[in-house]
């Protein structure tokens, strides 16, 4: 059985494309320089991976010098609107009023407060007070 054909690029794809939108545009040694702060990979992976994303549409590349020089397609934000999308459509049935909901739960907002995103329950009965004043 074929895979699907996703919209949001793997992982590796996906770190590429973060370099390249910090840069805006850059060969495949720039990019790798970027890549290796969190993933030392060969000059020879990272370029096959720009080279991946040209062939899927992601990425435009043109010829200085002897080096190819590549650009993001997509900007960030459109990348994350398809990032969104797939996620509400493969969980939530395409239903942001349930993804907004599964956030709002308990559960949900247990897990922010213990990675430290959360604020302590009389932080929100304060502001709940503060705004029903």
């Amino acid at each position: 059985m074929p895979k699907a054909v996703r919209d949001v690029p793997p992982p590796l794809e996906l770190l590429c494309l973060k370099a390249l939108w910090n840069l805006e545009e850059g060969s495949v040694k720039e990019v790798r320089r970027l890549v290796a702060q969190t993933r030392p990979l060969a000059y020879t992976t990272i370029m096959t991976v720009l080279e991946r994303l040209v062939r899927k549409g992601k990425l435009a590349r043109r010829k200085t010098g002897r080096a190819f020089v590549y650009a993001p397609q997509e900007s960030r934000d459109a990348m994350r609107r398809v990032a969104i999308q797939e996620l509400l459509e493969g969980f939530f049935d395409g239903s942001e009023e349930e993804l907004i909901r599964f956030l709002r739960r308990p559960e949900a907002q247990a897990a922010a407060a213990a990675a430290g995103g959360g604020a302590s329950s009389t932080d929100d009965e304060e502001r709940i007070d503060t705004v029903l004043l």
